[in-house]
């Protein structure tokens, strides 16, 4: 987008660090920066740290807006870009992340302490590390820390987070087979009450309810608005209805299609019935009256399933697919060595034998032709053996049973 000629850019720039954590920083010598590059920082306990362009330009301004932060507030600068041995440094210092939170744990356990060590986030000049941790309370590790400064040589910060900070840092994939809500996009974290899953009538399930940071779900808010507002034209404390048949106790509540389902004592199916109709009923009980039964029913619709014929591009449609061609395979394999076999005479063939035997009317008057030295052995073996077999089949025949 063209800037007019006399604007000058925004001078705060939003750097984003490891674990979605965001700050802003003043480019004071105006700096050409763009979404993604990597640029040395000021830390704020001393020395540098390194981080990637996340926003520029009037787009911070709003973010600041958002985040209620004012220019006067932002004093920590941009020093540069990153050059690669500041890249390097970076990096050697993000490797040693993995082996560093495993030893502080051990030496957690060793202090029987009584936390959580959940991830570490080393400074880009490799001079100080982050480590958060998850207590259910408040937690001494003064000498836990001491002992971490021996090991590994840097300057130590402790910092206490939530469950859901926890899980946003560490990512995961939710039931929905999505990547976490909080650890892609979500931002601000509201409280969520077993009410939301009341007004969404879902199953008070605390399994299914919560999420991999064992608070409830953050999703449950997202259509409780949309529920709220369907809900204003379904009646309260309607939990029976008194008809001369019975008492129909409410079994179910479709909120969207506004529609109630009602049964009778010792009785299986239920009756739907419209808003409306439950409303006039509710007023004939408060007036004392009692009607013979609940009167109007709703007819559901049920509309045929259709079948749509699509062409199948990808042939991925059924999972048995690979079974059936294993099958085909078989069966060719199997006609095709019955077709390499050759025909034998057998009992359940009388016809083939007896048309190899009897001579053909059409060659039996011709003269044959045989060769010098007594002609050729296999046919001379092959009417041997058609003579044999015949000679078994006819005293099979007559041996009486």
């Amino acid at each position: 987008m063209d800037m007019p000629t006399n604007y000058k850019p925004f001078g705060i720039i939003e750097v984003k660090f490891k674990g979605s954590r965001k700050e802003f920083y003043l480019n004071t010598d105006n700096i050409y920066l763009e979404a993604g590059e990597l640029v040395v920082v000021e830390a704020a306990t001393g020395g540098y740290d390194v981080g990637h362009v996340s926003i520029t330009g009037e787009l911070v301004r709003m973010q600041m807006v958002k985040r209620r932060v004012k220019e006067e507030e932002v004093v920590k600068k941009i020093y540069r870009k990153a050059t690669i041995a500041d890249v390097d440094k970076w990096k050697a210092a993000k490797d040693l992340e993995w082996e560093t939170m495993h030893k502080s744990r051990t030496l957690a356990l060793q202090l029987n302490l009584s936390m959580k060590l959940s991830d570490v986030d080393y400074q880009g000049d490799k001079t100080k590390a982050t480590f958060y941790y998850t207590a259910e309370g408040r937690v001494d590790f003064r000498e836990l820390i001491k002992k971490m400064a021996e090991t590994f040589r840097i300057r130590i910060e402790m910092r206490q987070i939530g469950m859901r900070q926890e899980a946003s840092r560490l990512g995961g994939i939710g039931s929905c087979g999505r990547e976490l809500c909080c650890s892609t996009w979500l931002t601000d974290f509201k409280t969520v009450s077993t009410s939301a899953a009341r007004y969404q009538n879902l199953s008070l399930n605390t399994l299914k309810l919560a999420g991999q940071c064992g608070k409830l779900k953050c999703c449950l808010n997202y259509e409780l608005d949309t529920y709220m507002d369907a809900l204003k034209y379904i009646p309260d404390n309607v939990n029976y209805l008194k008809t001369e048949k019975g008492d129909a106790r409410l079994q179910k509540t479709d909120i969207f299609k506004k529609l109630m389902w009602f049964s009778y004592p010792r009785e299986e199916s239920w009756v739907p019935l419209p808003i409306s109709r439950v409303k006039e009923i509710q007023q004939m009980n408060r007036d004392g009256i009692i009607p013979p039964d609940l009167g109007e029913v709703v007819e559901l619709e049920t509309k045929p399933v259709k079948i749509l014929d699509y062409e199948n591009v990808v042939g991925q449609d059924s999972l048995t697919r690979l079974d059936e061609r294993r099958n085909n395979n078989k069966k060719k394999n199997k006609n095709r060595n019955k077709s390499n076999k050759p025909n034998s005479l057998s009992e359940n063939t009388p016809q083939r034998a007896d048309a190899a035997a009897a001579p053909n009317p059409n060659t039996a008057n011709l003269p044959v032709a045989r060769p010098e030295g007594g002609g050729n052995n296999n046919n001379r073996n092959k009417k041997f053996r058609s003579n044999r077999n015949n000679q078994n089949r006819n005293g099979q025949q007559d041996k009486p049973q």
